[in-house]
């Protein structure tokens, strides 16, 4: 791990935006959820830096990318809210042929970008609905690759305001799993955080460097287009949701596990399990977030009751209750 003291950071003034009171339903791809206290989009990297150590140090901080993979409760979130996607956009290709890769690239951009520069391997990318930081979170993937399968290392800031390096052995990395080893003390993606717990962060993604081998454009950009024919073909892109639900369990498919319970077209409030994909919940209207959650704790309940199997989120779900906002 490297530390990184940009010194010029901190004598410039902020270059963000600043805004209180912000409906998380406009930045969450579900279209749900309470309001945030404050939100930031900041102009770069380096105005990131230079917001975060102006923060007192007990303000909760929390960064997203376009909320693709997120559901805020409707008592919302308190605290400070960084909006990483059309902020941290930068991509370059190194010395040494790695892509530098800001957390807030989405990810059909960086696949596109690695074709125009005769890259393979980066075409799985186009297949995820969000940006680089969240698919270093989770560890996303589709067909078959996974995004910690091409990194080089990490950039990451602390709260604090600290820029450092990381290496993938820094991490203990799974199937949409992805912990720092800290002595067990950091788990901002570790399973067993409470769902009914704030989520804030004390370190987040910011960038990386990507190592893929050299390839062919052409066909790099032929292998994007029928993924996403794939994807258009056999997901509910028409109407607002967060992607996969839950993760698929060993040697299973969780939507498979759904449809077999005959959960698909199961709808709590304006929440429902797509009929076109059964581990996609759907927003078909006025949904809050509080509908989608129970959809999901109640499609765990019945598909373990019937099955056995216990179904695990992959969506994150952050904030408070609306009964306990005050």
């Amino acid at each position: 791990m490297n530390m990184i003291e940009p010194a010029q950071f901190i004598t410039e003034a902020l270059r963000g935006t600043l805004r209180n009171n912000v409906a998380m339903g406009r930045h969450t791809s579900w279209r749900a959820g309470g309001h945030a206290e404050r939100v930031y989009q900041p102009a770069d990297l380096a105005d990131l830096i230079i917001f975060l150590r102006t923060l007192p140090a007990d303000e909760p901080v929390v960064a997203i990318g376009l909320g693709s993979n997120l559901l805020v409760r409707d008592g919302g979130l308190r605290g400070t809210v960084l909006l990483l996607h059309a902020a941290l956009t930068e991509m370059r290709i190194e010395a040494d042929g790695s892509i530098y890769v800001q957390a807030g690239v989405s990810g059909a951009k960086l696949a596109r970008f690695a074709a125009k520069h005769n890259l393979k391997g980066a075409e799985f990318f186009a297949g995820i609905p969000g940006t680089l930081g969240g698919m270093l979170a989770m560890n996303a993937g589709c067909y078959g690759s996974e995004t910690w399968g091409v990194v080089k290392n990490v950039q990451t800031l602390m709260r604090s305001g600290k820029l450092l390096e990381r290496e993938p052995d820094d991490y203990e990395i799974g199937y949409r799993h992805v912990v720092l080893r800290k002595n067990g003390k950091y788990l901002e993606h570790d399973d067993h955080i409470p769902n009914s717990l704030p989520f804030y962060q004390e370190e987040f993604f910011v960038g990386a460097r990507l190592r893929l081998p050299a390839g062919d454009g052409e066909t790099a950009r032929r292998e994007m287009k029928s993924l996403l024919s794939k994807r258009i073909a056999s997901q509910p892109l028409n109407l607002p949701n967060a992607g996969s639900v839950f993760r698929n369990p060993p040697n299973d498919y969780a939507a498979r596990l759904i449809e077999q319970c005959g959960l698909k077209g199961l709808q709590i409030g304006g929440a429902r399990v797509s009929e076109k994909h059964a581990n996609f919940i759907v927003n078909v209207g006025g949904a809050t977030a509080a509908d989608i959650e129970k959809l999901i704790n109640k499609v765990q309940v019945i598909v373990q009751h019937k099955t056995g199997i216990g179904l695990h989120q992959e969506v994150r779900i952050i904030g408070e209750y609306a009964n306990t906002h005050e």
